[in-house]
C-alpha cells in the first residue's frame, strides 16, 4: 500500500537506497512512456515479482514516486519552496470566445475531412489526413443539415506557456484584483517554479482552466487542434501526444463523444459538433409548445425548444479520453468546463418571465453572467524535487496528490461581495474523493445550499452541513450566502475525506478533526479562503427557489431489459489487439459473465433505440471505491444497496456519475434516445479506467443508417483504419 503524506525520516542508507530506487524508476517511466516496453515486458525483466508485485530495491520499490511514499522509504512531500496558504488570489476560469464559424479554414463538413498533409518523421512520415475524426459515413456528423453550427470554438492542447490573453468575462474587481493583461505564467503560485512544456499540457498551453458557454438550441463546432509534440517522448515522464475530447455528458452522436479510441496525433485537428438539445428532442414536445422548454433569445425573451425540460442540464465539463492514457492526459492539464444557459437556468438572476430561476449571475448581459456565477475546478497535484507536476504511471489503485488546487492554483483566496454566489464545484483529480464543507472563522462549520449535482438542477435545493463525498467527475453546484457575514470576514472551504491511499476515502472526519492538522493526508483541511470585502454593487435580486427541475415521469415507460454490471479485479482479457485492448488488474463482468479486462472491439451491450433499460451497478468488494460514469444518457437512481430510503436527497436529481461504495450497489434507470452509435461505461476513477475497468455499449437502432454498429477505429498519423465490432452479450 502506498500512502503520500510522510514526513522524511530515513536514515542516510535508507536515504541512499531511496535515491536508487528513483533512478531505476525513472528509467522505467521513460522506456514505458516512450512505447519501448510494455507492462508484459516488465514482468519478463522480473521488475514483478511472481505474486504481481513490483519488485523491491534494497527493501525499497523502484516505483514508488517522489510524491508518493510508503512507512519505509521516507520519500519527501511535494517541495513547496516556503509558499504559503491563502496568499495568492484564485483566478477565475477563462473563457474561450465564441466565433462566427466561417472564422474556421477550412470550413468545418459533414464528412471528415480527409486532405492530405505531411506527417511528421517522427510519426512515421508520408503523408496522412488533416482531420483526426474517422473518415466515412458512418462517423459523418449525424443530422448535420438539421444542426448546423451556429457558432463556434477553437482551442489546441499545447505544452505549458504564458498566457496573454486571459478573459475571465468579469471586472478585475470581481476576479479578486487580477490583472487579466498581465501574463500569467503555468505556476501553481507565483513563488512556485514555472512549469516545464514536458510537465503541463493545457488549452492552449495556459491557465486558469477554459470555459466553453452555450446555449440550448445553438448548435456548436468545437475544432479541437493537437499542438503536442512529435516526438513522444517529450512528456516529462507521463502523458501521451494522441488526444479524444469528451465533453462530459453531452447529449449527441457518438462521433462527437470523444470515444476513448477514436484519438487523433499531432498536427491534426477533430471538429466536434455539439448540436445542445433538450433530451427527448424528437420524440417529446416536438412541437416546441411547452415555454418551459427554452432557450434565450439575446433580448430579453425566450425561443421555445422540442424537447423535455426536465432533461435541462447546466454543468458540464470536457476532458481528454485517451485511450490508457486518460488519467495521464487529464491530470497534465487536458479539462475545462462547460456551462449550459437555458430558459430555466439562464445566467441572468433579474429577467422575471415566470420560467427563469434567477439563479445568482449577475444581469449585464442576456445571458451567461458570471458576475457572481464561479467555476471551482477542484484536482489534486503532486512536485517532484524541482516542483515539476509529476504522476505515478505505475499505482493501479488510484494516484493522491498532497497539493490541493482550485483552478490550478494552491490553496488561495477569493473576495467575494456581502451577497449570494453560486458555485460550481467539479472534482477534476484523478482519484481523490472530496468532502467539501464551509467553516467561519472559527472553525465552525457553515449551511451550504446545493442546487445541482453533475449536470443536472436538483428537484428541490438541499441544505446541508457538509456535501457528500464527490469522486471524480462529480460536479456539485452550490450557492452560498455570505450576506450573512460581516465586511472583513473570512470564510474557508474545507476538505473532510481522510485518505489512505487512492482507493477511496478512509473516513470523513469532523471539522474540529479536520482542521486540527492531525490528520496524516495533505488533502484534509482547508484549501480556498473566502475574504468578504465590500457590500454587493448593487442589491441581490438572485434567488434559490423552493422547487427548480423536477426529475422527468418515466412511470408509463416500460422497462425492455435490466442489466447487471459487476465492477471487480482480477479481470481476464477479452483480447489480445494493443489497439482495442487495455490489461490491468481491474475489469467488468456482464449479465453474469466473466470480469473481463477493457475491450472497446467488443459490445458490451446493445440497448435498443426509443426504450428504457434498468441498469444495477455492484462494486464487488475488495476495499475500493469507483465512481461509475455511463455516457451519453442522464439517469434516475431507484435503489442504492437496495433500497431508496438510502439515496441520499443530494442525488435524487439525474446524475451521470454513480458512487458505488465499497460491497455496495446502485439501481438506475435510463432511456437510449436521439442519436446513436457507441458509448462508454467506465470507473472515473482515471487510474481504474486506464487499467481496464472500462467497456463499450452501443445503441442499437435496428438498422437505421445512422445508428447500425459503429466499426471500430484504429487511428494512425496516416489515417485511421476499422475493424468489425464484436459482441460477447
Amino acid at each position: 500500500m502506498s500512502c503520500i503524506y510522510l514526513p522524511w525520516n530515513a536514515s542516510k542508507a535508507r536515504q541512499r537506497d531511496a535515491e536508487r530506487a528513483r533512478q531505476h524508476r525513472a528509467e522505467i517511466v521513460r522506456e514505458l512512456s516512450w512505447g519501448r516496453v510494455s507492462r508484459r515486458d516488465l514482468i519478463k525483466m522480473g521488475l514483478f515479482t511472481s505474486a504481481g508485485m513490483l519488485a523491491p530495491i534494497g527493501g525499497l520499490n523502484p516505483l514508488v514516486g517522489t510524491a508518493s511514499a510508503d512507512d519505509d522509504s521516507g520519500t519527501p512531500r511535494s517541495p513547496l519552496f516556503g509558499v504559503q496558504p491563502f496568499t495568492q488570489p484564485m483566478p477565475r476560469v477563462d473563457v474561450l470566445p465564441r466565433n462566427p464559424v466561417s472564422s474556421l479554414t477550412p470550413y468545418p463538413q459533414a464528412y471528415a475531412n480527409q486532405t492530405l498533409m505531411p506527417v511528421d518523421p517522427l510519426l512515421g512520415g508520408g503523408y496522412g489526413p488533416i482531420e483526426g475524426r474517422p473518415p466515412g459515413s458512418v462517423w459523418a456528423h449525424q443530422r448535420w443539415d438539421e444542426f448546423p453550427p451556429a457558432a463556434c470554438v477553437e482551442a489546441t492542447t499545447a505544452p505549458a506557456t504564458t498566457n496573454y490573453r486571459y478573459d475571465p468575462q468579469v471586472a478585475s474587481s470581481l476576479n479578486s484584483g487580477i490583472d487579466p493583461t498581465q501574463g500569467m505564467p503555468v505556476r501553481f503560485h507565483p513563488n512556485l517554479p514555472t512549469q516545464s512544456p514536458k510537465s503541463v499540457w493545457t488549452f492552449n498551453g495556459t491557465i486558469p482552466p477554459k470555459l466553453v458557454q452555450v446555449r440550448y438550441g445553438e448548435p456548436i463546432v468545437f475544432r479541437h487542434h493537437n499542438g503536442l509534440p512529435a516526438d513522444v517522448r517529450q512528456n516529462g515522464g507521463f502523458g501521451r501526444h494522441t488526444l479524444s475530447t469528451h465533453e462530459h455528458n453531452g447529449h449527441h452522436g457518438a462521433e462527437n463523444d470523444g470515444f476513448t479510441g477514436a484519438y487523433f496525433f499531432p498536427n491534426q485537428f477533430y471538429d466536434y459538433h455539439w448540436p445542445i438539445v433538450l433530451g427527448g428532442h424528437f420524440s417529446m414536445n416536438t412541437g416546441a409548445t411547452d415555454r418551459m422548454a427554452s432557450t434565450p433569445d439575446g433580448g430579453g425573451g425566450l425561443i421555445n425548444i422540442p424537447g423535455d425540460w426536465h432533461e435541462t442540464m447546466s454543468s458540464h465539463w470536457f476532458h481528454d479520453h485517451m485511450f490508457g492514457f486518460t488519467s495521464q492526459n487529464m491530470y497534465k492539464g487536458d479539462a475545462a468546463v462547460f456551462n449550459i444557459y437555458s430558459g430555466l437556468d439562464r445566467g441572468n438572476e433579474e429577467i422575471d418571465d415566470g420560467v427563469n430561476l434567477r439563479l445568482p449571475s449577475g444581469s449585464a448581459k442576456d445571458w451567461g453572467n458570471l458576475d457572481y456565477d464561479v467555476n471551482l475546478m477542484l484536482a489534486d497535484n503532486a512536485f517532484d524535487a524541482h516542483g515539476q507536476l509529476y504522476f505515478d504511471i505505475f499505482n493501479f489503485d488510484g494516484f493522491l496528490g498532497d497539493v490541493v488546487t482550485t483552478n490550478l492554483a494552491y490553496k488561495p483566496y477569493f473576495e467575494v461581495e456581502r451577497r449570494k454566489y453560486r458555485f460550481r464545484l467539479l472534482n477534476a483529480s484523478a482519484s481523490r474523493f472530496f468532502k467539501v464543507a464551509l467553516a467561519n472563522a472559527s472553525g465552525v462549520a457553515q449551511p451550504i445550499v446545493q442546487i445541482a449535482n453533475d449536470g443536472n438542477l436538483l428537484p428541490v435545493p438541499v441544505t446541508l452541513m457538509a456535501l457528500d463525498e464527490q469522486g471524480t467527475a462529480e460536479r456539485y453546484d452550490i450557492v452560498i450566502d455570505f450576506s450573512n457575514y460581516l465586511v472583513g470576514d473570512k470564510l474557508h472551504l474545507v476538505n473532510l475525506a481522510e485518505h489512505e491511499d487512492g482507493r477511496g476515502p478512509a473516513k470523513d472526519l469532523s471539522m474540529s478533526a479536520a482542521l486540527s492538522g492531525a490528520s496524516p493526508d495533505p488533502g484534509v483541511g482547508r484549501f480556498l479562503e473566502f475574504r468578504i470585502v465590500r457590500e454587493p454593487a448593487k442589491p441581490d435580486n438572485s434567488r434559490v427557489p423552493g422547487v427548480m427541475i423536477p426529475n422527468p415521469d418515466l412511470s408509463n415507460i416500460p422497462v425492455a431489459r435490466v442489466r447487471t454490471f459487476v465492477f471487480g479485479r482480477d479481470a481476464n482479457q477479452p483480447g489480445t489487439n494493443p489497439f482495442t485492448t487495455l490489461e490491468g488488474p481491474w475489469g467488468i463482468s456482464v449479465d453474469g459473465g466473466g470480469t473481463l479486462d477493457s475491450n472497446i472491439g467488443n459490445i458490451s451491450a446493445a440497448p435498443k433505440f426509443g426504450t428504457r433499460e434498468v441498469w444495477r451497478l455492484i462494486n464487488d468488494g475488495g476495499g475500493w471505491d469507483h465512481p461509475i460514469h455511463i455516457h451519453f444518457e442522464e439517469g434516475q437512481i431507484l435503489a442504492r444497496d437496495g433500497s431508496l430510503s438510502n439515496v441520499r436527497p443530494a442525488e435524487r436529481g439525474r446524475k451521470d456519475v454513480y458512487r458505488l461504495h465499497r460491497g455496495g450497489t446502485v439501481t438506475i434507470t435510463m432511456q437510449f434516445r436521439d442519436w446513436g452509435g457507441m458509448f462508454m461505461e467506465h470507473c472515473h476513477n482515471m487510474v481504474h479506467e486506464d487499467n481496464a475497468m472500462l467497456l463499450r455499449w452501443e445503441i442499437n437502432g435496428g438498422g437505421e443508417p445512422f445508428l447500425r454498429p459503429l466499426p471500430t477505429p484504429i487511428p494512425t498519423p496516416q489515417g485511421v483504419y476499422f475493424e468489425d465490432p464484436t459482441s460477447y452479450t
